[in-house]
């Protein structure tokens, strides 16, 4: 993520404030990848902004108009419930985020003429007592579990299942990653090529996801996949993909960004620029063994817990291929020959 500069005297501004400590308000306009001052008339803050302290501007200019990323979220949660509140808060901030990453690439924004995502940001915890929610994608929907942002909670989440890495922005950049393979799937070469890279995402989901928690990962899956939920399936191994993809070229932009220099980065060296997959993942990774050793510093966890084997990174450098550039619209089918016209009926005598 890049840091910004304040409109109204330049100092730095984090992607996640609301305010300078000049004292400026400020909102993110998502077209212009700038903040701009609530003091110009012209800029209008998110409606969310004093309830879930979004920090975007809004859409449009009428009261009560939201920005581009609470406009997506078609169902969030009751806001008198105090932990739900605060867990919509979060959710959207980690969304905001991702849509911001791979805006960088074009995605969602005004030049992409595709569909958008649509979210449902669900809480456990309602006025009406506990409810069951499961995260995933389907047709184009998201779903969040608003549980996943209390840190603690996600914590025992992570060491139940094992995993090494669990938070709000990869839940994100995993469920986005099967939107995005929904729309990439209509050009022809993606799906030649995925299905001769990841597999074929045709064969049976339930039945996979059956075997793979009866049964366990393949013994070598960390030889071929970048996490043993990504053995399980295709289109798993697609979203797993996509978003360490994701993960490392953030890791990468915010590095630079920061002003932070390496001999594994070029000077001024733009992530999403990048048109080399494999020395972006190699120049990312470098990093990740780096920042890993500063987090045990401070008796941190991993900033990035992974090896990535060569299949692994073949597989990223697909998704980085693909990813540069927004799906095109595929155009409609035209319309079937109706024929010669018939003849008009003689007129009446």
């Amino acid at each position: 993520m890049r840091l910004f500069a304040c409109p109204a005297c330049g100092t730095t501004v984090y992607f996640r404030n609301l305010a300078c400590s000049c004292g400026a308000e400020v909102a993110f306009d998502p077209d212009a990848a700038a903040f701009v001052a609530l003091a110009d008339a012209e800029a209008r803050p998110c409606a969310n902004r004093t309830v879930i302290r979004c920090n975007w501007r809004a859409d449009s200019d009428g009261p009560g108009a939201y920005c581009r990323s609470c406009m997506m979220t078609d169902v969030a949660p009751d806001p008198v419930v105090p932990e739900a509140a605060e867990q919509w808060a979060e959710a959207e901030a980690a969304k905001r985020w991702v849509l911001t990453n791979l805006a960088r690439w074009g995605w969602f924004g005004p030049e992409d003429p595709g569909p958008r995502p649509s979210f449902h940001l669900l809480a456990e915890e309602t006025r009406h007592g506990p409810a069951d929610v499961i995260m995933g994608h389907a047709d184009g929907l998201v779903t969040i579990n608003l549980a996943e942002a209390d840190p603690a909670e996600r914590v025992k989440r992570r060491e139940d299942l094992g995993e090494a890495f669990r938070t709000l922005q990869g839940h994100f950049r995993h469920e986005l990653a099967h939107f995005l393979q929904m729309r990439l799937v209509q050009t022809p070469e993606f799906a030649d090529g995925f299905r001769a890279l990841i597999g074929d995402e045709r064969e049976d989901y339930g039945a996979a996801l059956e075997r793979h928690y009866a049964e366990g990962p393949p013994a070598d899956w960390q030889t071929r996949f970048v996490s043993e939920y990504a053995s399980c399936h295709a289109h798993e191994d697609w979203a797993e993909s996509t978003a360490h993809l994701l993960h490392l070229t953030d890791i990468a932009d915010s590095f630079e960004a920061a002003g932070l220099s390496s001999p594994d980065l070029p000077a001024g060296y733009d992530a999403y620029a990048e048109t080399d997959a494999a020395a972006l993942i190699e120049r990312a990774c470098a990093l990740g063994l780096a920042l890993n050793h500063v987090n045990r510093a401070m008796g941190q966890p991993d900033l990035y817990p992974f090896v990535l084997p060569e299949p692994a990174r073949e597989k990223l450098a697909f998704v980085h291929r693909w990813l540069r550039a927004p799906a095109p619209v595929p155009a409609p089918a035209p319309a079937p020959d109706p024929g010669p016209a018939p003849e008009a009926p003689p007129a009446p005598a």
